[in-house]
Order: C-alpha cells, then sequence, then structure tokens
C-alpha cells in the first residue's frame, strides 16, 4: 500500500448501507468520522445497497452493491431468476474489480456474520465472501470492524460466511457471543478484540431530566417474524409480537402515560401503522426518525424505554435513558450485561404484555440508580472504542501517524 505522503490511501467502505436501517447507516458515520479525524488524506469511497441515499448524506461517491437491483425481491417468474443467476456472476467481476481499486475496504459494523433474521445464502453473504475473496486475490486489506456473529443453522449461509470471516485481513466484534460464534465455526479468533458497537463513538445530545412518574415512554417497534430458522411460524411469531406488544402500549396509555413510537428501519413501519390503528388515543405519537441523532433525541426526551431493534436500545442506553430490551437475539442480551441491564430482558418472541408491564415497573423504580450506572458504562465504552480506533489504524494504515485520534471530541463524549 502506497504511503499516504505519495497518494491519498483509498478507502472503500462496503454493506447494506444506504438502503433503510438506521443502525447500519449509524455505524458508516461512525467510521467516516474516524476517518476524517484520523485520516484525512484518505479517498473514500463505498459499495452499497443504497448509493444515492449515501452519497446525498455523507458526501462520499457510491456504486450500487448489486447489478440486479431486484436482488432483494424474492423471483417467481422465469425472467427474474434468471436475471438473479445472471447478477451473481456480474457482481463476481463488478465487486473484483472495485475491490481492486482500493488500498482498504471495511465492512462498518453491522451483523454481517449472523443470520437472526432471515436471510438466504446468494443474497448477503455470497456478497461478503465476494468482497473477502477479492482482497485476498488483490492483495487489498479487507476488515470487519465491530461485526456481529452468531451461530448459523443453514450449511450454505454457514461456510460463506467462514470463508469470508477467514479470507478478511482484520476483525474485531461488537460483543464476545459474536467471537465465540466464530470460533465455534472454525475461524482462529486468538487475535480478534471485543469492543463496543461502533455507534457507541458518536456524538450523544445531552441527557433529559425524568419528568416523574407519569413521563413519556418511548417504545421501539420492529417488523419481527423470527430467525432465519423460523420462517414455517414467521406470521405466528409475528402475530404474537404485534399483538403483546399492542397490548403492553394500550396498558400505559390507559394509565395517562404519553407513548412515542419508533423504528429502526423502512420495513417497521407497517407495525408503527398498526399500533396507531389499534391504540386509538392522544397520547400515542410516532417518531419518524432518520438517523441514529434522532433516535437519541427522542430517548434522551423520555423516562424510560422499551425497545426491540439493536440501534433503537443502544441509542437509548448511550443516551443514559433506563431501558428494556424485547429482546430476539443473543446480541441484545450482550448489549444490555454490558451496561448493566442485565435483568431487563423480555423475549421479543413470546411478548407477555402482563410480565413485560411488571419488568417496566421494576425499572422505573430503579431508574435514578441506573441512570448513573449507564453514565459510568458510557464513558468505558468511549475509551475502549479510542482503542479500537487506535489499533485499526496500526493494522491498515501502517505508515501513518500513530498519534492516537479520537472518533469524537472530549465535549462530545457521554
Amino acid at each position: 500500500m502506497s504511503s499516504a505522503r505519495e497518494s491519498p490511501v483509498r478507502v472503500g467502505l462496503f454493506g447494506l448501507l444506504g438502503s433503510g436501517n438506521l443502525g447500519n447507516d449509524g455505524s458508516l458515520e461512525a467510521v467516516l468520522r474516524y476517518l476524517r479525524s484520523a485520516h484525512p488524506e484518505a479517498a473514500v469511497d463505498a459499495l452499497c445497497g443504497g448509493p444515492e441515499a449515501v452519497t446525498g448524506r455523507f458526501r462520499i461517491p457510491a456504486t450500487r452493491l448489486h447489478w440486479n437491483r431486484g436482488e432483494y425481491r424474492t423471483a417467481s417468474r422465469a425472467g427474474s431468476i434468471a436475471a438473479k443467476g445472471l447478477g451473481k456472476v456480474v457482481d463476481a467481476f463488478r465487486t473484483a474489480a472495485w475491490v481492486r481499486r482500493h488500498d482498504v475496504v471495511i465492512v462498518p459494523g453491522m451483523g454481517v456474520l449472523e443470520a437472526t433474521l432471515p436471510l438466504r445464502p446468494w443474497g448477503f453473504p455470497y456478497a461478503l465472501f465476494l468482497l473477502c475473496a477479492s482482497g485476498r486475490l488483490f492483495g487489498t486489506r479487507v476488515a470487519l470492524v465491530g461485526v456481529g456473529a452468531a451461530a448459523i443453522g443453514s450449511r450454505p449461509t454457514r461456510a460463506l460466511v467462514r470463508w469470508s470471516a477467514r479470507l478478511a485481513a482484520y476483525r474485531s466484534y461488537r460483543d464476545a457471543p459474536s467471537r465465540e460464534a466464530m470460533r465455534a465455526m472454525g475461524v482462529d479468533t486468538r487475535r480478534d478484540e471485543v469492543y463496543p458497537d461502533l455507534a457507541f463513538s458518536l456524538p450523544t445530545p445531552p441527557p433529559g431530566a425524568p419528568d416523574g412518574p407519569a413521563g413519556p415512554v418511548c417504545v421501539g417497534v420492529m417488523a419481527f417474524h423470527g430467525g432465519n430458522d423460523d420462517r414455517a411460524r414467521a406470521e405466528e411469531i409475528h402475530r404474537r409480537y404485534l399483538d403483546g406488544t399492542t397490548r403492553f402500549v394500550r396498558a400505559l396509555v390507559e394509565e395517562g402515560r404519553p407513548v412515542r413510537l419508533l423504528w429502526g428501519d423502512d420495513v417497521d413501519e407497517p407495525v408503527v401503522s398498526a399500533i396507531l390503528a389499534a391504540v386509538d388515543s392522544p397520547l400515542l405519537t410516532a417518531a419518524s426518525p432518520a438517523s441514529l441523532a434522532d433516535l437519541m433525541a427522542e430517548a434522551a426526551a423520555a423516562d424510560t424505554v422499551v425497545a426491540t431493534r439493536y440501534h433503537n436500545l443502544i441509542c437509548a442506553l448511550m443516551v443514559g435513558t433506563p431501558t428494556l430490551a424485547l429482546s430476539y437475539a443473543t446480541k441484545s442480551e450482550a448489549l444490555m450485561a454490558r451496561m448493566g441491564l442485565d435483568g431487563y430482558c423480555h423475549p421479543a418472541r413470546e411478548v407477555d404484555a402482563d410480565r413485560l408491564i411488571e419488568q417496566f415497573r421494576e425499572l422505573e423504580l430503579h431508574a435514578a440508580d441506573l441512570r448513573r450506572t449507564l453514565a459510568e458504562r458510557n464513558r468505558t465504552a468511549a475509551r475502549q472504542l479510542d482503542a479500537q480506533f487506535t489499533a485499526l489504524t496500526a493494522a491498515l494504515f501502517p505508515t501513518a501517524d500513530r498519534t492516537p485520534a479520537r472518533a469524537r471530541t472530549p465535549q462530545e463524549s457521554p
């Protein structure tokens, strides 16, 4: 790789970015902040799901991840099936050509090594394998930074994920269960480190002041249908989740509590609409967040948060708001344990509104102590992410100035 003093280091960012998932875009934002602070000379672009959105918001050139624009739509007709098949061949050449133009490619966070939500092997797992294989072929350093991983039942998906991880030049994980999952899949993880999720490096708004026992509650919802192995029960799981969450929201509103619905991906909007239709009350409103900053602002204004999506939880925890997780995967439980709230998890697959109300009461009872715990855990997370970015510079930019550079200023720390 050429020295930054001779020519700009060419850095590519890869993933399902700009595709409507606020958590993915927050991870991209965190890495861009790091690059612009520590490596301002770098020439940065992206290969991503929503290039127009990425270019418009983050001001970097971007290329569409898949040649076939219908890649993530179900193919039923012969023409669409043929287009998907052709797209796999075309994408192999497109990905290789893109990787070859770069010195470094970073996959910023996200659950790229897991299948906790429905996922086909020839979708993103295949795209990630093409990336990592191309990096090894052309000598481009591919870094999986702060990623999530989990045990995978599907053999084809598991094989693609395992080989992607093996071919990457650098790996770090957002929690210990992710590293253990990759070790169990046969990846040598002895040199792989665990750090907090990249989103913890983003600036936060000042924490709000609690409004008392009748203050506002944010409820983060999700179009939850179970995981990759739950396809046969997907509608049943979704119906149970929606019914339980709706009952919980209705109970809060009937007590006179203002409730604000949040979401983290465009696909969640029908769930928000369904709850609004089922609970007709002026106390129930919905936000329209466009970024993790918007989610943090909503959470900071609430007394308490109950949320499902992983980055909804992170945003609430980052601003120090007592939070209860509707957990659908180990990653949520690991996050809550890291932040000292491991006793405040409820299974998203089996939402029991009565039990959820009990846990909510317990959460509010200990809110003051939990806010102090979150303040300390957030300071620790900030220090750990400083170490992550320093390690990333050492691994990917060996000719760069080794002076540690924070991704945020001290004034932006929680």
